[in-house]
């Protein structure tokens, strides 16, 4: 008797069938969310990769606001029942009225969305190339995702769902089979060849480029959810649609925007590069778990890039060569040598062993800026607050050296008290690094760090290490010597 009854206050919690997931009281489950039988039907059928949604965040969201997508073809705005913004699953109420079959297709491709990373990739090719179309972006990853859902016969994807082999044929004339695809393309590669968005004219000029994040933020989401400031709403992306692009928005007209860009979507750069190598690290154990009964296709090319940021890189050589240094004391010996010594007795005599004092010297950290680039000032802040904290961290004295073919203003400063952010770049003159090198071996530095576009020789080698830090659109030019880093 006493066997029956925990059989029967265990069962909701292992297999919940719909009547007792309705009589469930909300303070007995309040994990329960509207997409928890699609959840338990993806564990059900593929356990390691349906497991996948239990690394995500899940909140339903009350319609009582007008619900906004994108618009379709006649201009009205489309809701979407379930959407992403990297880290949390939104749910409409319109997901409920969905059959079960088609709540695991939803669920499953925002889960695959957030591990796949598609957001955070939006955002991070918007700071890359200035301006991404969202819609257009939604597009290509609904696409890579929806291949990759295609073979399953436990789920059902919407009618109008978009297949990667479908937009290759439409857009780029490529015919081939969607496990090919899924190997060759990812969602930047995808975006970057589709978008031939040109500027718009008007009156004869150009219109002004809109500053990133701009297209993107414009771009409406599930309502009720965190995902746009209202006031970027009314800004509208000054480019018309090419061939491909028309093609593709075309394709996608019939789906809601699923991807939602808010204030929770990036996070620091150590804290992203870590979820990356995390989400890559579940999706490979997972499909290797699942084997033949994986929800992934195939291992696709866009799995999550793990990218190590500049700020961990610079923080790492600058604390190695920074670090006090030891020095050898011959005045006094070493601690082996008086323990040694003891042991072998008076009539032994021990070769001399010299020990260390730490040093006294101060270390010191020189700072080359180019000031005949162009900096972004959000860049500059950063590389300014990561060189001020380095500096207080190891103690170190900093030397500043501003020039373009000539030295114009030499600054020495103690740990943490550089003024780096008030620097003002000139732009398009000429640069000379040989007169900027010279002066930093002046002050027999034990690293220096060159913020430059590297457009300019460099026939003075120092023997002590050099760090080229340049911009990412400068990422492709060639570093006289020492180590070049991209500052993303």
């Amino acid at each position: 008797m006493q066997k029956d009854v925990v059989r029967k206050t265990r069962e909701p919690e292992i297999g919940m069938s719909a009547s007792l997931f309705a009589q469930l009281p909300t303070n007995r489950a309040p994990h329960l969310h509207r997409g928890t039988r699609a959840i338990q039907r993806m564990v059900e059928f593929a356990p390691s990769t349906g497991g996948l949604a239990l690394w995500v965040k899940h909140q339903d969201i009350d319609d009582a606001a007008p619900a906004a997508g994108k618009p379709g073809k006649a201009g009205a705005a489309k809701p979407a029942p379930v959407a992403t913004d990297g880290n949390t699953v939104y749910y409409s109420r319109e997901f409920e009225s969905l059959p079960i079959a088609a709540q695991a297709g939803l669920v499953a491709h925002e889960v695959l969305h957030i591990a796949l990373r598609h957001p955070q990739r939006c955002l991070d090719l918007q700071h890359l190339l200035g301006d991404v179309d969202l819609q257009l972006f939604n597009i290509c990853a609904d696409a890579i995702v929806n291949s990759t859902l295609s073979h399953l016969s436990w789920l059902k994807l919407p009618a109008s769902a978009v297949l990667l082999d479908r937009l290759l044929a439409s857009a780029l004339g490529i015919t081939e089979d969607i496990e090919k695809s899924l190997l060759e393309w990812d969602v930047e590669r995808l975006y970057r060849t589709i978008d031939d968005r040109r500027p718009a004219q008007q009156g004869g000029r150009q219109t002004r480029r809109p500053q990133p994040g701009g297209s993107a933020e414009s771009q409406p989401g599930l309502a009720g959810s965190p995902s746009q400031n209202p006031q970027n709403e009314s800004r509208k992306t000054a480019r018309s649609d090419g061939q491909r692009s028309a093609r593709i928005r075309d394709l996608g007209a019939e789906d809601a925007t699923d991807l939602l860009l808010g204030p929770e979507t990036e996070g620091p750069p150590e804290a992203e590069a870590e979820e990356a190598r995390e989400w890559s690290e579940r999706i490979l154990r997972a499909h290797a778990g699942d084997g033949a009964h994986s929800m992934l296709r195939t291992l696709i090319a866009d799995l999550p890039k793990t990218r190590t940021p500049w700020e961990q890189i610079l923080r790492t050589q600058l604390a190695r060569s920074l670090s006090p240094r030891r020095d050898v004391s011959w005045s006094r010996p070493a601690r082996s040598y008086i323990a040694n010594q003891g042991r072998c007795g008076p009539h032994r005599r021990l070769p001399w062993e010299p020990g260390f004092s730490s040093t006294k010297a101060v270390p010191r950290l020189v700072v080359i800026v180019d000031v005949s680039g162009s900096i972004e000032n959000e860049l500059m802040e950063r590389f300014a607050r990561e060189i001020e904290a380095i500096t207080r961290r190891q103690e170190s004295a900093l030397v500043l050296i501003i020039g373009d073919n000539r030295v114009q203003r030499v600054a020495r400063f103690e740990p943490g008290h550089s003024d780096l952010r008030k620097i003002e770049f000139n732009g398009g003159g000429g640069t000379d690094f040989t007169p900027l090198l010279e002066e930093a071996d002046k002050h027999r530095p034990d690293i220096a760090v060159v913020l430059t576009d590297l457009d300019g020789p460099a026939r003075f080698r120092p023997r002590w290490p050099v760090i080229w830090a340049v911009p990412e659109a400068c990422q492709h030019a060639v570093e006289p010597f020492g180590r070049k880093l991209i500052l993303r």
